[in-house]
């Protein structure tokens, strides 16, 4: 299996441009959080067994969290507690939709389908198609790759990681 340096690597390939850089800075937490309500929708509680608050804990969502959270950990132990980070504000932020009354599943999905036709666009002006066309392990590089992203542009990392 390819380690943290070569997915990165081969992740920045195409995503050198800065305009694209910026565009899945934004976007590629919007579609992490977006597509953790999606499945989050998705009650699992009850084919556990599970009644009243932690049923509502039990869902697609936190299950896709847990079978994600092995590649991480594969990765490095800075990776797994940055992307336990990235998991613990998505659930924050889907349980504050989903209390609020705004329905999660229409805010999740509109969400979801403009970051990604903004993603589309941001590849366009790259003039390089997106790195999980060839292979699917790439969406879960992407959050590491924009978080290291943006570490270097705020001045925190010397180094991008597209460099």
């Amino acid at each position: 299996m390819r380690d943290l340096h070569t997915f990165l690597a081969d992740y920045g390939e195409s995503h050198r441009h800065p305009v694209n850089q910026w565009v899945h800075i934004l976007c590629v937490p919007a579609i992490f959080v977006s597509t953790l309500g999606l499945f989050w929708l998705v009650p699992l509680g009850q084919w556990f067994g599970l009644e009243g608050g932690l049923a509502y804990w039990v869902n697609g969502g936190t299950l896709l969290a847990v079978i994600c959270m092995p590649f991480y950990l594969r990765m490095s132990a800075g990776m797994t507690l940055l992307m336990s980070v990235w998991l613990a504000l998505s659930l924050a932020a889907i349980v504050v939709v989903d209390r609020s009354g705004l329905s999660l599943g229409w805010t999740s999905a509109v969400v979801w389908l403009i970051a990604w036709a903004v993603q589309v666009w941001g590849h366009k002006v790259e003039g390089k198609k997106p790195s999980f066309v060839d292979d699917l392990v790439f969406l879960l590089v992407g959050p590491m790759f924009v978080s290291l992203e943006l570490a270097h542009k705020l001045g925190l990392r010397r180094e991008g990681v597209s460099a």
